[in-house]
């Protein structure tokens, strides 16, 4: 499967966070399949920080990749198929970055590792 994670799968992933649930979980450590992070979420992590809304251990310039690269995970560039893609998005959920995070995952065909459960209005498939 490919699984893209929404940004606060990616964090509570690297910290362990037990908020991740066990299907979540499991999906991302799962050998088979194929994980993303956006770089929709690396652009969200950097407005946050910024905000003083998320801190964390160390600057995001180091963290995100060494993490992605410890992980094995793969970064999902935002094209301008999936920006525009948000255009034909009904106004079910209102953040932008989960909107683009939806778009992405429509057009790339991945389920999207979510919290949210909202996010499956969208017609994507959910894991949480």
């Amino acid at each position: 499967m490919k699984l893209l994670l929404d940004t606060h799968a990616f964090l509570w992933w690297i910290a362990d966070d037990p908020s991740l649930s066990t299907r979540a979980r499991r999906a991302i450590a799962g050998a088979a399949n194929e994980v993303y992070l956006s770089a929709a979420s690396a652009h969200e992590m950097a407005i946050k920080a910024g905000l003083g809304r998320l801190r964390l251990r160390e600057p995001l310039e180091e963290l995100v990749p060494r993490e992605v690269a410890a992980c094995g995970f793969r970064v999902l560039p935002v094209q301008l198929s999936h920006a525009l893609g948000v255009s034909n998005l009904p106004p079910i959920h209102r953040d932008p970055f989960d909107r683009l995070l939806v778009a992405q995952a429509r057009i790339e065909d991945l389920a999207l590792v979510t919290i949210d459960k909202a996010l499956g209005r969208y017609g994507v498939k959910i894991v949480w």
